[in-house]
């Protein structure tokens, strides 16, 4: 599933300094729902279990799961980690799926 979504160089190396490593199983984590004004909101995290429904995949060797709640809103995201101000390092979601998505200038 490697056009489902995508997870940056930069998100995948910041994952693989945090993910514990004596973990069996663990894999990132990523839910998307949708706010009541129709806005998106996204959280990640580690997980060793695994739900009906989810989606489990590799990405430059971060196994990432997506619920199969999430799977319609996450569908084209991107996840990158970016220095948006001067040392101030964050993740964001690039997703076409958000109402108030732009997408990036090349």
């Amino acid at each position: 599933m490697p056009d489902f979504l995508t997870l940056t160089e930069q998100a995948a190396t910041q994952i693989q300094e945090q993910l514990p490593e004596d973990e069996e199983g663990i894999a990132l984590r990523l839910a998307v729902r949708k706010l009541e004004d129709g806005n998106l909101q996204y959280a990640m995290g580690f997980d060793v279990e695994s739900r009906e429904g989810d989606q489990k995949f590799m990405q430059h060797k971060v196994p990432v799961v997506v619920g199969a709640d999430s799977l319609a809103l996450a569908r084209g995201m991107t996840v990158d980690f970016v220095e948006l101000e001067p040392g101030k390092k964050q993740f964001i979601f690039l997703n076409p799926n958000d109402p108030s998505y732009v997408p990036p200038k090349e």
